[in-house]
């Protein structure tokens, strides 16, 4: 369990709106089981809510690598039904609309775990598909995924902002103001951003870049704990200028 530290942040600490709290997940990677683990904290959480407005932010990242991605987007696309959810898009996302456009990314795109993706909409791949055997798997998968999971994907967003925090998948580049930041470097910047001490005029949620434990930092907080990976899936709670990391 991490908080925000007072000691590290002397200057005005980022707050939400009075009568807000945000549960922030990210990075879930095909962990379905994980997923519903999170939603039962959070549920536990909303029982003693009150009134108080809660946001579910999702924070990208919801397929590839693990075994469960078509389960996975499942358990999003019911979430959001019931509770006031926002859905951001990940780099993973981002893959795999355009290998439905361009079948020849898939071979770029299963080094990023694609295949998975691909297995959990039943679809069966070889380890190595040449050209052939990719346009034939992409033409499968764009009849296997349904309606609903494609207006999912394409309703994606870039980012998210509450009060004084900026939520994104990846990050945001140093120097730019933010909204003017392209999306392609908050889908994938790494260095740039995660060596960066500078007060971006927003504090910065992000995941995509995984860390062995949430990393809560004056400018920003990482809560990619690398779930399929590790087991480990890192729910953030936000309230007024508390950060709580679980």
């Amino acid at each position: 369990m991490l908080r925000l530290s007072r000691a590290k942040t002397k200057a005005r600490r980022p707050r939400l709106p009075d009568g807000i709290r945000i549960y922030a997940i990210s990075d879930i990677h095909g962990c379905a089981d994980l997923l519903q683990q999170m939603f039962t904290v959070i549920d536990r959480d909303l029982a003693n809510l009150g009134s108080m407005r809660a946001i579910h932010v999702f924070l990208g990242d919801y397929i590839d690598r693990g075994p469960e991605s078509r389960r996975t987007i499942d358990l999003l696309i019911e979430r959001g039904l019931r509770h006031e959810s926002v859905f951001l898009k990940g780099n993973h996302e981002a893959f795999l609309l355009e290998a439905l456009q361009e079948p020849l990314q898939l071979q770029a795109w299963r080094r990023f775990g694609g295949l998975q993706t691909l297995t959990s909409y039943g679809l069966r791949p070889s380890l190595s598909p040449d050209a052939s055997e990719q346009a034939e798997l992409i033409r499968q998968l764009a009849i296997a995924i349904p309606p609903h999971h494609m207006r999912f994907l394409g309703g994606l967003r870039a980012r998210f902002v509450c009060g004084d925090f900026f939520f994104v998948h990846a990050g945001v580049r140093p120097g730019v103001p933010l909204a003017k930041q392209e999306e392609h470097d908050l889908l994938w910047i790494r260095e740039e951003f995660l060596q960066s001490d500078e007060k971006f005029g927003k504090y910065i949620v992000h995941g995509h870049t995984p860390v062995q434990q949430p990393d809560i930092r004056p400018n920003r907080a990482n809560i990619d704990t690398g779930a399929y990976a590790t087991g480990n899936l890192t729910l953030l709670t936000v309230q007024g200028d508390s950060l709580l990391a679980l």
